[in-house]
């Protein structure tokens, strides 16, 4: 089959929406999915910066939401029309996927980021014929349909906005999921949010839906006005004080704090705002050394890199769209829809701060 699909041929590249060609249906195990919307994720543009270490050219996106048009067996446990969000790949026999951490899959790096499955790979082609890099997260969701494995698929209500949907697999996934799962925030409990971009303000609606309090850490006011909005206090990332601000505001100190920046500085006012035995939990990769300065771990304070919020998708994402139906978890607030022809201007948005969460409707279709 033909379809179109946004695809990166090099690192410095523009997207382009061109056909491409699926020479075979799924596999065993494996469902076909007609997409209904795609999240842009940061981790999509990381990729300019890989060093070579993404295969391309290739049709990346792994915030896919739509619904099921072809199964490869009985054994998928999904079924032709059934509406299903994407997320991350695993194997699912590594000790950590057996254990419930499929975040932590032995072979998270190859199966997501650096070529994905090696299975049938040359299936898929652009319209001269050549080979496109193999599936991007276990899906390659910047496109009209995207080819998945079954165990990396979760099935929603029909009635739920599935165009939306995409970002729960992995953005919004990763803001709740260090709340609910990593720290396990409850009433009363305190926590400092650094950055207010879709996964630091997907952390600040689930504490709010936890009873904490919390504070939310950004230089841009218009991200602090939505931290604001959902219940958070604000506080401008240039504060003089700032670790001390947040001990007043958290009497004493925060218990939890999650950084999405990456910043040094950053990092060890965090490290310093909290009490002690506090959790720092970090969600961006770092690309250098992380200088930590004397006295931040002192304390029993602790700190430790978080992958996916330590979820699994098929438990956390209906727990999302529960909180979500009951208004407590309004993450369509932070999304603005573009048809995938106009995927080049949603990363300038994206990169420009401009847009929280874009989502990429293919042929034009929106909310």
């Amino acid at each position: 089959m033909r379809f179109g699909a946004a695809v990166l041929r090099s690192y410095k590249s523009r997207f382009a929406v061109e056909e491409v060609t699926l020479h075979a249906g799924p596999a065993d195990g494996e469902i076909l999915v007609k997409i209904a919307g795609c999240g842009m994720c940061r981790t999509d543009l990381a990729v300019r910066r890989s060093a070579g270490r993404s295969p391309l050219p290739a049709v990346l996106g792994h915030e896919g939401a739509g619904v099921v048009v072809e199964t490869g067996s009985p054994g998928t446990g999904l079924s032709v029309g059934d509406h299903v969000v994407l997320s991350f790949d695993s194997c699912g026999h590594c000790r950590n996927c057996m254990g419930a951490a499929p975040a932590y899959c032995d072979s998270f790096a190859s199966l997501n980021l650096f070529g994905g499955r090696k299975e049938n790979a040359t299936r898929f082609t652009d319209a001269a014929g050549r080979a496109l890099a193999p599936r991007w997260f276990g899906q390659s969701s910047f496109a009209e349909y995207a080819m998945a494995p079954a165990r990396n698929v979760v099935r929603v209500d029909p009635s739920l906005p599935i165009e939306l949907l995409g970002p729960l697999g992995c953005g919004f996934l990763t803001g709740a999921g260090a709340v609910f799962n990593a720290f396990g925030i409850g009433p009363g409990d305190t926590l400092a949010v650094f950055g207010a971009g879709a996964v630091g303000l997907a952390a600040v609606m689930a504490a709010t839906a936890s009873g904490a309090v919390t504070v939310a850490v950004d230089r841009h006011p218009e991200r602090l006005a939505l931290a604001e909005r959902f219940h958070a206090i604000p506080l401008n990332a240039a504060s003089t004080g700032l670790p001390d601000r947040i001990q007043q505001l958290t009497d004493g100190g925060a218990q939890y704090a999650l950084d999405t920046t990456g910043s040094a500085q950053l990092i060890n006012d965090a490290l310093r705002a909290l009490r002690p035995t506090g959790h720092l939990g970090l969600v961006a990769r770092l690309h250098t050394a992380l200088p930590l300065e004397p006295g931040t771990l002192d304390r029993g304070r602790r700190i430790s890199h978080l992958c996916e919020g330590d979820a699994v998708p098929g438990l956390l994402i209906p727990r999302l769209t529960g909180l979500w139906q009951a208004g407590r978890f309004p993450f369509d607030q932070l999304i603005r829809t573009y048809p995938l022809a106009d995927i080049n201007e949603a990363e300038r948005d994206c990169d420009a701060g401009r847009v929280v969460k874009p989502v990429l409707v293919p042929e034009g279709r929106a909310p």
